[in-house]
């Protein structure tokens, strides 16, 4: 099975001068690349001048999360990508059990490692954990991760379990499914674009996986941290993209109530005084009613399956239940 490690890239050279070596090390079984977004900082210069064995792919342009790995992976031939964020340090034999899992369930068309802290190597990382799934209203979570609360990993997620959604920071994907599901929802740009992939591959009947016995150590917020309105817009928009998109059932009424649940998080942020996430929101609101013609018309080229929802409400158990770890939702 010839597996293609890549890790995209934009002005992160420091990123790769930190990570880059631990995922040469303990990555022999696979071939890695280094796809770059039109970097700025001379990161290709520096890839290629201190570690020769990796591949580079240039884009063109900074296209993103979503367009930056749509574009380098066509120029690349393999039975399984494995999409690594810069900022991640791998494991000693990371990717064996992912590899035996590939091999002996040829349903399970996606698969996450464990993710944990960089800076906090006991507990799990918010992108991602123990793998995700979503609620009715599209509030994505985890096992090990609820909104803001992250779990230690005292072994309480130490079996493989089907997941609903995979962390775009170390996601393993069969590359014939990647093609089959025309890769990455390109409008996206960044942030929620994994989980819209994870839920058009399970609409077509494929399994995602958590994979525990490989674990990755992840920094999170490199790139874009939860300071930032822009992350804040990206999140709320891509959410409502990905619910219009592959929701079955009462789309309107699913819809509705999510707008009323982000008024909520506006009422929170005032009270927080973070006047730029609310702005944030809102535009992403915007965003979303300027583009519902062309997602109502994906959704008609879609299919939606039963839903596939852990939980009603994930934002009701956890602010009003008081249900902050995944083991008492």
């Amino acid at each position: 099975m010839e597996v293609a490690i890549v890790i995209l890239n934009w002005n992160g050279k420091g990123l790769l001068e930190t990570f880059l070596p631990s995922v040469i090390r303990y990555s022999k079984e696979a071939t890695i690349y280094v796809a770059d977004n039109a970097s700025s900082d001379h990161s290709v210069d520096f890839v290629s001048t201190h570690f020769p064995s990796v591949k580079i792919i240039q884009n063109t342009e900074n296209g993103g999360y979503a367009k930056g790995y749509n574009d380098a992976l066509k120029h690349i031939k393999a039975d399984i990508f494995c999409l690594v964020n810069s900022d991640i340090e791998v494991s000693e034999h990371w990717l064996t059990p992912i590899i035996s899992t590939f091999n002996s369930e040829p349903q399970t068309a996606i698969i996450q490692p464990k993710i944990l802290d960089y800076k906090q190597k006991t507990h799990f990382e918010y992108a991602g954990a123990a793998g995700g799934y979503i609620d009715k209203y599209g509030y994505p979570f985890c096992r090990g991760r609820i909104f803001n609360t992250i779990e230690a990993d005292t072994n309480q997620y130490n079996e493989n379990s089907e997941i609903f959604w995979a962390s775009g920071a170390c996601f393993f994907i069969r590359a014939n499914v990647f093609n089959t599901l025309n890769g990455f929802d390109e409008s996206f740009f960044a942030h929620m674009e994994e989980i819209d992939l994870c839920w058009r591959a399970h609409n077509l009947g494929y399994t995602s996986k958590y994979v525990y016995q490989s674990s990755v150590y992840h920094v999170g917020g490199a790139t874009l941290n939860a300071t930032n309105p822009r992350k804040t817009y990206l999140n709320f928009r891509n959410s409502l993209f990905t619910l219009t998109k592959n929701a079955s059932g009462g789309l309107f009424l699913i819809l509705f109530t999510r707008m009323v649940l982000d008024g909520l998080a506006s009422i929170k942020f005032l009270s927080e005084l973070k006047f730029g996430h609310i702005l944030a929101i809102l535009k992403a609101h915007f965003a979303f009613y300027a583009n519902l013609p062309r997602l109502l018309k994906q959704r008609k080229q879609l299919r939606q399956s039963k839903n596939y929802f852990k939980k009603k409400s994930i934002v009701w158990l956890y602010y009003v239940n008081k249900k902050k770890l995944f083991n008492r939702l």
